[in-house]
């Protein structure tokens, strides 16, 4: 009875989880297109995050001197960089098209395993990453010379490459007798994405005044602040949290079935909200995609324990923490 209960809380968890990632993009698309630089966008979402993690931080702050390499890496990678190379890709192309090509990233850690870790993979899992290469190339409509700006899709390739370093620190993080704990490594991940994106987006030259407007919605115009408190309360720590909480009572296969969701969630939300209609063959490549995704992830050997093991993403993508795509 606890178990069945546990899993449908999980369950509900994470269908919470890939909602509140899946609008990430379409809240930040309004504030690029007012104005604001991507980077200035990634900036605000990472560093509001951060502060409000803080309290995580401190509880785990012994993390700092145990997992140093961990956790800036992860903050490198998982935050700053698939953030900054998405929400760069979303002012270019369209949120649904540049999160689809973001989930190359588990078949991208199918080649990590064969080709630099060496190992054999399955022939599911190869055939996991044909199919998600093959819907790639209808979601980018590759028989019309490229339908969409190359410079946003090679950013969202960038996003996928960054998600694969997460997934192979997550692995690290994962393995041993004292595993990091998932809410610490979010939490100090944010810190170091902050830090690294003041740096790389100078917030200082950033239009403040743009905050206390508003943005156009599909449409409708929509206040800034609303729009920012959505990404950062809802599509970063909302998500985050009920993520790893989800990935604890469910096994991270269930998980990152359900965080394919996400894709599909930010495709429809653009779809209504933004506008941005995709034709019937980027639809049916999309759903190639995540299906390749899904059996990439689902089939990729367990890397043996140690120092920078395995891919999370195409093997157990959420020991660490959630299973889904981190925008």
């Amino acid at each position: 009875m606890h178990t069945s209960q546990g899993r449908s809380v999980g369950l509900g968890l994470a269908l919470a989880s890939a909602f509140a990632f899946g609008g990430s993009g379409v809240a930040a698309k309004p504030l690029i297109e007012a104005g604001l630089d991507p980077l200035h966008v990634v900036w605000l979402r990472v560093t509001g995050a951060a502060l409000i993690m803080l309290p995580v931080a401190w509880r785990h702050r012994a993390m700092v001197r145990q997992r140093p390499a961990l956790l800036a890496g992860f903050g490198l990678l998982a935050v700053a960089g698939v953030q900054a190379c998405y929400f760069a890709a979303i002012s270019r192309i369209p949120v649904g098209v540049a999160l689809l090509i973001e989930y190359l990233a588990p078949a991208l850690v199918l080649l990590w395993v064969r080709f630099v870790q060496r190992r054999p993979v399955t022939r599911a899992a190869a055939v996991g990453v044909v199919l998600a290469v093959g819907g790639l190339a209808c979601v980018v409509e590759v028989w019309a010379g490229l339908s969409f700006d190359p410079v946003g899709v090679l950013l969202a390739l960038a996003a996928a490459c960054c998600q694969v370093g997460y997934f192979v620190l997550s692995d690290q993080g994962a393995d041993g007798e004292d595993p990091a704990d998932p809410l610490g490594v979010i939490a100090y991940g944010l810190l170091v994405g902050a830090v690294v994106l003041t740096v790389v987006a100078r917030p200082w030259g950033m239009d403040w005044s743009l905050l206390g407007g508003s943005a156009d919605m599909g449409g409708s115009s929509v206040a800034a602040p609303l729009l920012l408190g959505w990404i950062v309360l809802i599509a970063t720590v909302l998500a985050y949290v009920t993520g790893v909480i989800s990935v604890r009572r469910l096994s991270p296969q269930v998980a990152g079935v359900v965080a394919c969701l996400e894709a599909v969630v930010a495709t429809v939300l653009a779809w209504v909200l933004l506008r941005e209609h995709l034709s019937a063959p980027q639809i049916i490549g999309g759903v190639v995609v995540l299906i390749g995704a899904f059996i990439a992830q689902s089939s990729t050997p367990k890397a043996p324990s140690g120092p920078m093991a395995g891919g999370t993403g195409a093997g157990d993508p959420a020991r660490l923490s959630p299973g889904h795509t981190t925008t």
